[in-house]
């Protein structure tokens, strides 16, 4: 009965794909159209947007750092976030600083997904972030910076501006 079943079903195709007939053969082949996710989430691209020795040398090559896991709850990233990324082959930790995805009242969108490179202890790894930040970014990394944890005010120090 199940069998029966399954023979009378036909393959459908993704709604958002579209199909293509390669010349003689007339193979069909789906190539998908759906948009990219502006969410932060595991295996999303980044961009280090600080002047690490490490970040420099994977933005000029091409190849960005991508997420392998986000530290909150519901595992998609916000500003302010700690995640932890894959870059040149090594797991490093970063606070988000910029996002694409559609942001909270008074909070900027911004055209890429800004990272900034930090140690276990929450110092940078560079000295100085080549973009602007957004001023909610203060409250938010001051309400997460504890007495014996990690001090992330030092992102804030070499923030040279802010939106």
């Amino acid at each position: 009965m199940a069998l029966r079943i399954l023979k009378t079903l036909r393959p459908m195709a993704h709604p958002l794909a579209t199909t293509t007939t390669l010349g003689v053969g007339s193979r069909q082949e789906l190539i998908h159209t759906t948009p990219a996710c502006c969410e932060i989430r595991k295996l999303a691209r980044l961009r280090v947007v600080d002047n690490s020795d490490l970040g420099k040398r994977a933005m000029a090559e091409g190849r960005p750092p991508r997420c392998i896991h986000v530290y909150n709850k519901r595992g998609v990233g916000l500003i302010g976030d700690k995640v932890l990324v894959a870059i040149k082959g090594q797991m490093k930790k970063g606070i988000l600083v910029g996002l694409k995805q559609n942001q909270k009242p008074k909070q900027p969108k911004f055209d890429s997904n800004n990272l900034v490179l930090i140690d276990d202890n929450g110092s940078p790894l560079g000295t100085r972030i080549h973009v602007p930040i957004p001023t909610i970014l203060r409250t938010i990394l001051k309400e997460k910076t504890l007495a014996k944890g990690a001090d992330y005010t030092k992102v804030l120090a070499i923030a040279s501006r802010y939106v």
